[in-house]
């Protein structure tokens, strides 16, 4: 697993995934546009000219209870998101300046 992790970090800094899973049976992460959101994600990194961050869609992460989900590594940082504008702390924050966004963690 760690070799795994050191090859990734060769080629990306950050990677975030984004559950955007849909299920019939329970909650799920796509019912809150996490979709649109990652979309919105990937947009802003490339705005921003962000290099060596990846962002990519994840099967089920199994918190869908939490609303839309996403972690983030190599740090494994997990972070519930709402809207555009915690989409953008988690830019700022955590992947510009290095810093976990704690009300956002969980």
């Amino acid at each position: 697993m760690f070799g795994y992790l050191k090859f990734m970090s060769d080629f990306y800094q950050y990677h975030l995934f984004f559950c955007t899973h849909e299920r019939e049976d329970k909650a799920h992460c796509q019912e809150h546009g996490a979709m649109s959101l990652r979309n919105y994600a990937k947009q802003r990194v490339k705005e921003l000219k962000l290099k060596k961050v990846r962002i990519n869609n994840s099967g089920c992460l199994n918190r869908c209870a939490l609303g839309p989900m996403l972690v983030v590594y190599p740090e494994g940082v997990w972070y519930q998101y709402k809207n555009s504008t915690d989409i953008d702390e988690i830019i700022e924050s955590h992947i510009m300046q290095g810093q976990i966004v704690k009300r956002l963690q969980r």
